[in-house]
């Protein structure tokens, strides 16, 4: 049987700079939106390890990588929503001067691909090691992004991510509602 390569329509925005400074609304999902990070109970996000370990790798995310600030972030049983701020860029920072060779494709170096990349493998190599599961998936390919363009919009997309906990029962991601 031959197998059917489709090509994926891309949601970002036509010649926009992902790199560039400024607020994200990022959304990223597990396979097959398996609930691998724990459970809601009475509107709140009760985590496991797998869920412990997501939390901390956001967490660290600004840490490792200078050029970003972590904003309001909740993990969920089956994704992550988060804001992430990519900063001005200070022109004395040595950040990414690894002395490694670049990569031949995948995103750009300093860019909301090349963070979401390299949460997602953190995340993916440390629970596979807790569960022994070598090479096994944890997430979705790609991820959904949303630029921030004012306050407004900032606000609103807080007050999503603080109270998507409360609002498990009716989420489209909850796979009790699919039964």
């Amino acid at each position: 049987m031959t197998h059917i390569r489709r090509h994926r329509r891309s949601i970002r925005l036509k010649d926009y700079d992902y790199a560039s400074p400024g607020a994200y609304f990022v959304t990223v999902c597990t396979y097959n939106r398996e609930c691998l990070f724990g459970k809601i109970v009475d509107g709140e996000m009760i985590f496991n390890e797998s869920g412990l370990i997501a939390v901390g790798e956001w967490k660290r995310s600004s840490t490792v990588r200078e050029e970003i600030e972590i904003d309001s972030f909740v993990v969920m049983p089956n994704h992550l929503h988060g804001i992430v701020i990519i900063k001005e860029k200070n022109e004395d920072s040595d950040v990414g001067a690894s002395g490694r060779t670049p990569l031949l494709c995948g995103p750009a170096p300093k860019s909301l691909g090349s963070l979401i990349n390299g949460f997602k493998s953190s995340v993916t190599k440390r629970v596979n090691i807790l569960h022994h599961t070598p090479g096994a998936p944890l997430w979705q390919r790609g991820f959904y992004e949303h630029v921030i363009r004012d306050t407004d919009n900032m606000n609103l997309i807080r007050e999503y991510i603080i109270t998507n906990p409360a609002r498990w029962a009716l989420d489209r991601e909850n796979p009790e509602l699919k039964t």
